[in-house]
């Protein structure tokens, strides 16, 4: 039985999320915000609501606008690239492995380690040119999300439902930077040590709000929340915001999530779209955790060594890894700061190869942290097979 319920969360003010980046002796007292939220603040706020320890299960957080979700632009297009298509429309352009592209003429040229991820290049039936202007939001909206699950492309219809203009900001929100100052007792002046500081609060634009489904992880506990309108800290210096029961978001989900299966079954040429931050983490050398930007199980599809078993990663298109929070420690010292964890960002897409279900480690056995990563909403990958 699926109970997963989806909620819309709507601030009254500001948010702040801390990134997890300790501060270091000289510097000013900066704290900086990551936006979407993690999902331990999440989770935090709802079980403070709740005043219960019961485990929690997120899908999300989103973003949403009139009641549609919206996900992170996709690293397979490059935005700051475009080509010409239909009625001469300047669109992103597609990047691919360069295997996958026969007609590309450095794919009979350039020699690559097949050990490593194969070079992404523009996709050679879309010529870039520099010349050609536009800009285009960092988040898409479901029906293009939807179009691109079905068909592995996305139309121009759908990339001018997503252009912005030249004085829009990509990003629904903006930071504003808040100072505090702590006095020193029975003056006037600032306090010399930690009397001032400074840091990055998030706003969302009209209109748009946080998108997330909740659900008690066993079946047998009850979460205790109710479709009426409720009030909830948020993040960092109790800021509020209204939690909100949407079916219409659930909806969506579930169409992709059944597009989305059925693409992961399917053989040959695969996309895996990260739609949530991804943690994927083992204990190495002398049990030190170490974060990589793709799941450690997914080795080469090509592998030199004619002996070694053939993997499915043919290459990945991501960004700079984000800092999502420090890790819990059991039975260590923990008033020493812990270690940062490294996310591969939301929009990170891995191009596969394989001629059967991909099953990740993460949904199967895994063990207690990796299931609680999974728990808290992060790596969440659609799936789109390749056309």
């Amino acid at each position: 039985m699926n109970n997963l319920k989806w909620y819309r969360i709507t601030p009254l003010d500001v948010l702040l999320f801390r990134d997890a980046k300790p501060f270091s002796p000289g510097e000013r007292a900066w704290a900086g915000s990551i936006f979407p939220p993690p999902g331990h603040a999440i989770a935090g706020a709802i079980r403070d609501l709740i005043q219960s320890n019961i485990t929690i299960k997120l899908t999300g957080p989103f973003l949403t606008y009139k009641d549609q979700l919206y996900f992170p632009f996709p690293f397979s297009y490059d935005r700051e690239h475009l080509c010409k298509r239909e009625n001469n429309t300047a669109v992103p352009i597609p990047v691919v492995p360069l295997n996958w592209d026969n007609l590309h003429p450095l794919h009979s040229l350039l020699e690559t380690d097949q050990n490593l991820p194969q070079p992404l290049v523009f996709e050679s039936k879309h010529p870039f040119n520099d010349k050609l202007e536009g800009q285009y939001s960092a988040y898409l909206d479901y029906e293009t999300i939807l179009e691109y699950l079905k068909t592995s492309q996305i139309s121009v219809e759908k990339w001018q439902k997503n252009r912005i203009k030249d004085n829009e900001s990509p990003q629904p929100w903006k930071i504003e930077t808040r100072p505090h100052n702590t006095i020193t007792q029975g003056t006037r002046q600032v306090l010399e040590e930690d009397g001032y500081f400074v840091e990055n609060t998030i706003r969302l634009q009209d209109g748009w709000s946080l998108a997330v489904g909740i659900k008690a992880k066993s079946e047998d506990e009850n979460l205790k929340l109710t479709d009426n309108s409720q009030i909830i800290r948020l993040g960092g210096e109790g800021h509020r915001a209204i939690l909100e029961s949407c079916p219409q978001l659930g909806e969506q989900w579930q169409e992709l999530e059944k597009i989305s299966q059925g693409n992961q079954k399917k053989a040959g040429k695969k996309i895996a779209y990260l739609v949530t931050p991804g943690v994927f983490e083992r204990r190495q050398r002398n049990n030190h955790p170490h974060c990589k930007p793709s799941p450690w199980e997914w080795t080469t599809a090509y592998p030199n060594n004619p002996t070694q078993e053939k993997g499915y990663l043919v290459s990945f298109a991501t960004d700079k890894p984000l800092v999502i929070s420090n890790r819990m420690r059991f039975g260590d010292n923990i008033s020493t700061p812990a270690p940062q964890v490294y996310a591969a960002p939301a929009g990170t897409v891995y191009y596969l190869e394989s001629n059967s279900e991909i099953i990740l480690y993460q949904d199967s056995n895994a063990s207690k942290q990796i299931q609680r990563w999974r728990d808290l909403g992060y790596s969440e990958l659609l799936w789109i097979s390749y056309q």
